[in-house]
């Protein structure tokens, strides 16, 4: 970003102006991170959620008050429905168990599985697209592909369920 670039963004955050939309996504986009950062590491450790964050925070330092915010609120979230969550995807993904998925790809689709079942305030296009970005990302040659097509099954079925007037 330009000096002047970086002056208006600076210029507008100290007015009280709104964050442009493509500030937004970028700020979600890094609470997704951060948060399959910490899900990650509590998958495979015995760590303490709290910590793991604060690690997190402290590895990407300065981290905005609203990225904070997300991170506590997926990771909790995704902690708190982890045993409803893990057999959506299971049922969604009957070729590969969770347990022979990389900690990675199992961590991306608990996270989108539950922006996807839990919080309407994402709509479910942004978040199986951010979920197959960070699988691309930090995964296999595949991942983006294995991800994609299992949170699209849980979506799917998710809708179908609403339509016969399920919850």
């Amino acid at each position: 970003m330009t000096a002047e670039g970086q002056d208006k963004k600076s210029s507008r955050k100290s007015s009280g102006d709104k964050v442009s939309s493509e500030e937004r996504a970028a700020l979600r986009h890094q609470g997704r991170m951060l948060a399959l950062q910490v899900l990650y590491e509590l998958d495979l450790t015995s760590h303490d959620a709290e910590e793991a964050i604060g690690r997190a925070f402290a590895e990407h330092d300065p981290v905005e008050a609203s990225v904070q915010k997300q991170v506590r609120q997926l990771v909790g979230g995704v902690l708190e429905h982890r045993e409803t969550l893990d057999p959506v995807i299971a049922e969604a993904a009957p070729a590969r168990s969770l347990a022979e998925q990389a900690a990675i790809e199992r961590n991306v689709l608990r996270l989108a599985a539950y922006e996807l079942l839990h919080d309407p305030k994402v709509p479910p296009r942004v978040s199986i697209n951010e979920a197959v970005e960070l699988a691309k990302r930090f995964g296999g040659e595949n991942s983006g592909k294995f991800t994609n097509g299992v949170l699209r099954t849980i979506y799917e079925r998710r809708e179908k369920e609403r339509a016969a007037g399920k919850p």
